[in-house]
């Protein structure tokens, strides 16, 4: 299980283009539920989520070996199917594990891999992503303000990155909300409040007057917290950082193949319906990223901000604030309300908490000194930080949590977005949790 997980991230991160977090928080639930329903042929209790327990094998053949096999060959499978040009890197891990993939493996773990697979391929074809089209929007958004001109300064704007001189960027997934879900009893999650307003009805300015406040000055842990979780190109984006903290506590806790195919259902479909109730609060508010509404808010005052890498912070005009980014990203291609970081982090703190029966976490990562992304140490600058910084994370909603207020010092969310996201993914989260131990342990509420 964690060699297929690891075998997905790298995918992602080869394909920034053609994935972010939407597609990658699908690709975990389509790709850890193929190999749950493989595995489910294999336990005395669980059913699988396509064909329940219609492929359970008799409990003489419930070994390692025929697990394994089973996963992989769905993991292998499905895997094709989504990232179809890599399947050469896909079948030379099939070697690896010792699996043929031409047809001549005829046993029943391949057999059961590859009849889970298809059925979840199938499904999943079919559930609203649009995955056969490229993932291409299929409802017809527009955004209200195109990138060169602000008709209303509370929705979303494109941008041209680098700023006024690149390509418009093109809004990712707006028919995310259309998905089918996991957990959730519809596309939305719940209820969120919405960004702060006015006693008349119209947005307060709030939020964006406390976040031109909150990153008007960083130090170093701020920076590089926000730059830590930004999980953007090149990356495998927040889900998958997700996936990379389950792997760990695999590791340590030194998890069965039983236990990563329950834990990586649980998790992927959490984060999978965490990006389906994100991006249907983004698109139903498409309210605007911080980038537009603080230049707008303060168009024609001088305020404090950052004045780019090395530069520090200063003042600096309204209208040509920005946030504490790399330069090629600035912001996100989505409308801000709600947080997706904290959708995802949330959701995926309240699943590994479940599963742990532990908030507890423990963990920590050191980041050397001059080794930012965006400040480097070169010849003439030390960088940031001046010096080693170390982030730790005593339980899941710390890292959560941290996550969430990331996004607020690198100036990509505002606090209601965070906030709300916040409570949202842990709905979420708990959904996907039960939902998991309907198929998990369907005959029993106790642990499992």
């Amino acid at each position: 299980v964690l060699r297929w997980n690891e075998e997905l991230l790298q995918s992602i991160r080869a394909n920034p283009a053609g994935t972010g977090p939407t597609v990658t928080a699908r690709a975990l639930g389509v790709v850890h539920t193929s190999m749950f329903d493989a595995w489910a042929a294999y336990d005395t209790r669980a059913i699988g989520t396509r064909y329940g327990n219609k492929l359970r094998r008799p409990p003489q053949e419930h070994t390692p070996e025929n697990k394994n096999k089973a996963v992989s060959f769905a993991a292998y499978a499905t895997l094709v199917d989504l990232f179809p040009a890599r399947q050469e890197d896909f079948a030379l891990q099939m070697k690896e594990l010792g699996y043929a993939v031409d047809g001549s493996d005829t046993s029943t773990p391949a057999k059961i891999g590859l009849t889970t697979a298809n059925a979840v391929i199938a499904f999943r074809h079919k559930d609203g992503a649009n995955q056969l089209g490229g993932y291409a929007d299929t409802t017809g958004y527009q955004p209200v303000n195109p990138p060169d001109q602000v008709n209303d300064r509370w929705r979303w704007q494109p941008l041209r990155v680098p700023l006024g001189s690149g390509n418009p960027q093109k809004a990712l997934t707006p028919q995310w909300r259309l998905v089918v879900p996991f957990g959730m009893r519809d596309g939305s999650g719940g209820d969120v409040p919405g960004p702060p307003q006015l006693p008349d009805g119209e947005y307060s300015p709030e939020d964006i007057e406390e976040e031109a406040k909150e990153a008007a000055k960083l130090d170093d842990p701020s920076k590089i917290k926000a730059e830590y979780w930004a999980d953007g190109p090149r990356s495998e984006f927040p889900p998958g950082h997700w996936a990379v903290f389950a792997q760990a506590i695999s590791r340590q806790r030194g998890h069965s193949v039983d236990d990563d195919a329950k834990l990586f259902f649980a998790l992927g479909n959490a984060l999978m319906d965490a990006s389906i109730a994100a991006w249907s609060w983004k698109y139903k508010y498409d309210y605007v990223r911080p980038i537009t509404g603080i230049r707008e808010h303060y168009r024609g005052q001088v305020i404090q901000g950052w004045l780019g890498p090395y530069k520090g912070f200063g003042p600096v005009r309204g209208e040509d604030w920005v946030p504490y980014q790399e330069l090629h990203v600035v912001t996100p291609p989505f409308p801000e309300y709600i947080s997706g970081h904290s959708t995802f982090s949330a959701a995926a703190s309240r699943v590994l908490s479940s599963f742990t029966g532990s908030d507890s976490f423990g963990a920590s990562v050191t980041v050397r000194a001059g080794s930012s992304r965006i400040e480097p140490r070169t010849p003439d600058h030390p960088g940031t930080p001046a010096k080693d910084v170390t982030l730790s994370w005593p339980t899941f909603p710390a890292a959560a949590d941290e996550a969430g207020w990331s996004r607020r010092y690198g100036g990509i969310h505002f606090a209601s977005g965070d906030m709300h996201g916040r409570n949202l993914g842990r709905e979420v989260g708990w959904d996907a949790w039960f939902k998991a131990q309907s198929y998990i342990n369907p005959f029993s509420t106790g642990p499992l």
